[in-house]
């Protein structure tokens, strides 16, 4: 695994070694990062950050600050290493925190993102549901994008904001969301 594009194209990524983090692989990062086109000076928010792929990939790509959530004490060190390997340590916030409780309070806090990058554990989106149709509308600035990866079996996920666009990957559904 390895930072695809932008200022730190090439550069490898560490992953957590438990195995229970499943890292989005090279080829969708690129479809993703492909479908959205620029995102110089976003800010991010990948809640279920895992190794941080993710978030790191927009911050190569010019986003200009990414927050990180994350509970596994094995991902948070692979995350941190990568944030220090890539040297963005001035650009990122990495917290200890359930996901759901960090949309919550940027809600409660009017905080807004430009770009939100949501990876669960495929399994558990229909308990997220709920959840992400009260926050997101509320998190994501009025120009922003929500990227949702699911299942490719899986429908879309129905949430209160327009799909920009929705493809499969082998595996792995990616859909763009929007305000409407």
């Amino acid at each position: 695994m390895r930072v695809v594009a932008g200022e730190r194209g090439g550069i490898r990524l560490t992953a957590p070694p438990d195995g229970r983090t499943r890292p989005t692989s090279d080829m969708i990062r690129e479809a993703l990062f492909s479908m959205l086109g620029e995102i110089s000076g976003w800010t991010v928010l990948d809640p279920f950050a895992g190794s941080g792929a993710l978030g790191l990939e927009a911050l190569s790509r010019g986003a200009a600050q990414a927050d990180f959530c994350e509970l596994s004490a094995a991902a948070l060190r692979a995350l941190r290493a990568n944030i220090e390997r890539l040297g963005y340590a001035d650009r990122c916030v990495v917290r200890r925190q359930d996901a759901t409780r960090r949309m919550a309070a940027d809600a409660a806090a009017e905080r807004r993102y430009d770009l939100l990058l949501l990876d669960p554990p495929y399994r558990m989106l229909p308990e997220l549901q709920e959840t992400l149709c009260l926050h997101l509308p509320r998190i994501t600035s009025p120009q922003g994008r929500v990227v949702v990866e699911s299942a490719s079996a899986a429908e879309a996920p129905r949430l209160p904001l327009e799909t920009v666009v929705s493809r499969v990957h082998g595996d792995t559904r990616v859909t763009i969301l929007r305000h409407a």
